[in-house]
């Protein structure tokens, strides 16, 4: 469902003209990306010169007529050509207005839960949001640990509030989450069985830092299908500047043979590595290299650390500039790969490209509040696990109130991408939404607020990811049939 609002504008109604959109170029053709629906659309020979006309000044059906008319088109070519560029919203006519997704009400089911298991950890990470500066969560006087009886009552909410879904998603997260392994070794067990009596699917996954790896743990998880991220930087001299235990000393040799072995043992379900990019770590060709290379991770992602720029470890101006270039390098080789029918594993590219393909809009950054929930230690709701413990969206407690329908209704309405101004005008925002709220929340104290100082950024690595999706179809279409399978 969509709402729209009217836009004063000096437009005949009868005139025809170009529906929101980027325009960009690759692969020697020109390709739309339409705003709000998400869709690409192709454009040559007649709807090319029907979009370049109206791009001058908007016009009539008769004007588009006639003039096509002049350069040799078919009268009925041009009303068939211009009928399916109104039908793909490509060009409209009448009122122009802007169309924002509807707020979903209280009744839109949760799909995935994620239990942190723990807010302890092994390692003292330099840039941890749970542990450094940064840090917004609060554990005092709540358990170290997620007690099975939470966990159970975590995972009933989770079936309570999934209405119609039929798959529903388990997420283990810590502090370090194997701290916690007899938990989750138990949540397994009991949310497979309440989903065998449901009729319905439940799948899992959890983010390790790998120092507690073992034969057992291995050979559970690929038991149960369950999805891993391991949190690794790179090779053992970029890795250990900020992935340290407490005493000081670097994780990488502890972690080393551990994930080597997790990748041996564990085959069901993906396992990617996720690197955390900071001021000291921006060595992405290197690191991208090196897990592929001596580890064999088949899908390695970046994130820049979250952090207040007043931070050491924050990537700031030019080193940030550097760290896209790396990007922008990897994604060209993915773009080298798919044509070919290969292989590559760099996730941002291929997230967002596959985004792209299955035309995705979006009315909310992410999940948050909307279809996931995280769930601390003590049983305390909140929008995603970053929140955990912390004093903002909150909602509710799985063992006493459970989920407060209008705690998340209220957070729902805040950050719903219509009541989101400063995003209005950007053609990025289907994909976008206005950026993570808990890094909204870092930088400027509240999580409704847009990450204006990255739009630019956003914008130029969104354009990047069309003009590869746009050559990659032109060239070997077929590649693109992967994000159709799931």
């Amino acid at each position: 469902m969509t709402a729209v609002e009217p836009v004063a504008t000096a437009f005949h109604p009868a005139d025809y003209w170009p529906a929101e959109h980027h325009l960009f170029e690759t692969g020697g053709r020109q390709f739309l990306y339409l705003v709000p629906s998400g869709a690409v659309f192709g454009l040559s020979g007649l709807s090319q010169e029907i979009f370049s006309l109206l791009l001058s000044c908007p016009l009539s059906r008769n004007e588009l007529t006639e003039e096509l008319a002049r350069r040799g088109y078919a009268s009925h070519e041009i009303e068939t050509t211009l009928d399916e560029m109104v039908d793909f919203d490509v060009v409209s006519s009448g009122v122009p207005k802007k169309i924002f997704p509807t707020v979903p009400d209280q009744t839109f089911p949760i799909q995935r839960i994620v239990l942190n298991t723990t807010n302890q950890c092994n390692l003292a990470c330099g840039y941890c949001y749970e542990y450094s500066e940064d840090k917004i969560a609060s554990t005092k006087d709540k358990p170290k640990f997620m007690s099975d009886s939470i966990a159970r009552a975590a995972i009933d909410t989770l079936f309570k509030e999934s209405a119609g879904r039929s798959s529903l998603h388990v997420t283990f997260f810590g502090g370090e989450t194997l701290l916690n392994f007899p938990l989750m070794r138990e949540s397994v067990e009991y949310a497979a069985t309440k989903a065998r009596e449901a009729g319905k699917t439940v799948e899992f996954s959890l983010t390790t830092n790998a120092t507690l790896l073992t034969e057992e743990i291995a050979d559970f998880l690929a038991e149960h299908r369950i999805g891993v991220t391991v949190s690794i930087d790179g090779d053992k001299e970029l890795h250990d500047r900020m992935r340290v235990f407490h005493s000081g000393k670097g994780s990488y040799d502890i972690i080393a043979p551990r994930i080597k072995m997790l990748l041996t043992r564990h085959r069901t379900n993906s396992i990617g590595a996720r690197v955390t990019l900071s001021n000291g770590v921006r060595e992405v060709r290197r690191i991208y290299d090196h897990l592929t290379q001596e580890f064999g991770f088949e899908g390695v992602g970046f994130a820049p650390v979250t952090a207040n720029p007043d931070r050491l470890y924050h990537i700031n101006g030019t080193k940030m500039d550097q760290v896209v270039d790396q990007f922008e390098e990897l994604a060209w080789e993915y773009r080298d790969y798919a044509i070919k029918g290969g292989r590559h594993y760099f996730t941002n590219v291929s997230d967002t490209i596959k985004e792209v393909h299955l035309g995705i809009s979006k009315a909310y950054t992410c999940g948050a509040g909307l279809g996931l929930l995280g769930v601390g230690t003590s049983g305390d709701i909140a929008a995603c696990h970053r929140f955990v413990d912390s004093p903002v969206a909150q909602m509710g407690n799985v063992t006493t109130s459970g989920l407060n329908h209008e705690a998340r209704n209220e957070f729902l309405g805040k950050h719903h991408i219509g009541a989101r101004p400063d995003c209005h005008t950007c053609w990025v925002r289907p994909l976008c939404a206005g950026g993570c709220y808990h890094e909204s929340y870092i930088n400027h104290g509240q999580t409704e607020a847009s990450n204006l100082n990255q739009c630019d950024r956003i914008r130029g690595w969104i354009d990047l990811c069309l003009r590869i999706y746009g050559e990659i179809g032109v060239k070997n279409p077929k590649f693109l049939e992967r994000f159709d399978e799931n």
